[in-house]
């Protein structure tokens, strides 16, 4: 199961701070760009290690959907 920790300011998921994916913890070095739905909240990310990920929290279902979108170093697009 990915898990994305966050910070909560005003509301829920204001600014994730780290995300695990595949059984290992990638702290968050940059938002990228973010945006918001009727009902979600998106986010590019960038880790430390160099991943990039796409962040959706759907506020419905309360839950987090993490899609890794590149690698780092290597380039390759999943």
């Amino acid at each position: 199961m990915d898990v994305v920790e966050c910070l909560s300011d005003l509301e829920y998921a204001d600014r994730p701070l780290a995300v695990s994916w595949q059984g290992k913890r990638h702290e968050i070095a940059e938002i990228v760009s973010r945006w918001r739905g009727p009902s979600e909240k998106g986010f590019y990310v960038r880790t430390v290690d160099g991943h990039v990920f796409e962040l959706t929290y759907r506020e419905v279902t309360d839950d987090w959907q993490v899609q890794l979108l590149s690698f780092p170093a290597l380039n390759i697009q999943p």
